[in-house]
C-alpha cells in the first residue's frame, strides 16, 4: 500500500528543500536550499532523520493535508500555529518543535507562522523525492527540483518512504533570536559609497518591504549614495550579498539569488545571522553591525555548535 499525504490546501510557497545544490553557479544555477538551516535541521532531528534530509518548507501559511496509509512519525518546526484533526473530526492543537504520530485519515492543518516567515515539516524516513544534481531543493523560477520544480498544488499526493510510528517522539527546546541586529562584513564595493552613507548604513534602521521572497529581500530606509559608479561589470555573487541599485535602497540576496550581478555590494550578511534575517516579516526593522573575519568565523563556530547540539 502506498503511503502519502493528500494536499487539501497547498499553503503559501510550499516547496521541498534540503541544504542546497552546490558547485553549479558557473552554469547559472544557484544553490537554493532551505531558508532557515537551523529549523530544517531541527525538524529532521525531531523525527530521527539525518539533518540534511529533504523537508517541506512553507512560508506564512502551510499546507492542509491528509495522511493516507501510515502511521507515521512527523514534526513541524518553527514558530508555527497548527492543528491535528483526527479522522473522527476531533481537533487538537499541535505543538511545534515536538514530534508526534499521525494515523491513516488524520489531517494536519498548518495555519500560520507566528512573528516569523518560514517553517518546516519532516517525516521519519523522508519523502520520496527525485534528486536533481545531488539535491531535492526546489528552484521554482527555473523549474528545477522535485515536483517538476513547482510549488505544491491542491489534490497532489506527497509520497514518503516507509515510515512508522516506531520512532521515539521527541521535544527540543529552541530559542529564537528576537533582536533586530544583523551582523555583516564589508562588501567588495564598500568604498564606492560616501562616508555619510557608510555611517548611515550602520547607524540607521531599515524596514523589510513586501517585495521579499526566496530570491531577495528589498529594504527601505536611508538612501545610500554611490560616489563611484551605479553599475559594475557583472561578477559572481553569494547568498547574503547586499546590493545597492540606482535608487540607493538595499537588496539582500537570499537562497534563490542570481549567480551574477552588476550592482555594487556594500556588505554581506554573515552565515551565522542569515537564518535570523530571513525570518524577519514584512514591516520589521533591522540594523546592521559591522564585524571582521575573525568575529564572523567565531560566530559561525557558535552557530555550528548550536546546530550539532539539537
Amino acid at each position: 500500500m502506498s503511503n502519502y499525504f493528500k494536499i487539501l490546501r497547498p499553503g503559501i510557497n510550499s516547496t521541498f528543500q534540503d541544504l542546497g545544490r552546490f558547485r553549479l553557479q558557473h552554469l547559472g544555477i544557484p544553490p537554493s536550499g532551505c531558508m532557515d538551516r537551523l529549523l530544517l535541521s531541527l525538524s529532521n532531528k525531531l523525527v530521527g532523520n539525518k539533518l540534511s534530509e529533504g523537508a517541506l518548507e512553507f512560508a506564512y501559511q502551510g499546507p492542509l493535508f491528509e495522511l493516507v496509509g501510515g502511521p507515521a512519525l512527523v514534526a513541524v518546526s518553527g514558530k508555527v500555529n497548527f492543528n491535528i484533526i483526527n479522522k473522527n473530526g476531533e481537533i487538537k492543537e499541535g505543538t511545534p518543535n515536538e514530534s508526534f504520530i499521525v494515523s491513516n485519515g488524520d489531517k494536519i492543518d498548518i495555519l500560520s507562522t507566528i512573528d516569523s516567515v518560514y517553517g518546516y515539516f519532516s517525516i521519519l524516513g523522508g519523502f520520496k523525492l527525485k534528486e536533481v544534481k545531488g539535491s531535492v531543493s526546489t528552484l521554482v523560477r527555473a523549474k528545477i527540483g522535485p515536483n517538476n520544480g513547482e510549488k505544491l498544488k491542491s489534490e497532489e499526493k506527497i509520497f514518503f518512504k516507509k515510515s512508522s510510528s516506531a520512532g521515539k517522539t521527541k521535544k527540543i527546546q529552541f530559542d529564537f533570536d528576537k533582536d533586530n541586529m544583523i551582523r555583516v562584513m564589508k562588501g567588495l564595493q564598500f568604498d564606492y559609497f560616501s562616508k555619510k552613507s557608510q555611517e548611515d548604513f550602520f547607524s540607521k534602521e531599515y524596514k523589510v518591504t513586501k517585495l521579499t521572497d526566496r530570491m531577495g529581500m528589498r529594504l527601505e530606509g536611508e538612501k545610500l549614495e554611490n560616489t563611484v559608479s551605479k553599475n559594475i561589470r557583472s561578477e559572481g555573487i553569494t547568498k547574503g550579498s547586499i546590493q545597492i541599485p540606482g535608487d540607493g535602497q538595499p537588496i539582500v540576496l537570499l537562497s534563490d539569488h542570481p549567480t551574477i550581478g552588476g550592482y555594487p555590494k556594500i556588505a554581506n550578511v554573515i552565515t551565522a545571522d542569515y537564518d535570523k534575517l530571513v525570518q524577519k516579516t514584512q514591516g520589521s526593522k533591522i540594523k546592521f553591525k559591522l564585524v571582521d573575519l575573525v568575529m564572523a568565523e567565531n560566530a559561525f563556530e557558535d552557530y555550528i555548535t548550536r546546530l550539532n547540539n539539537f
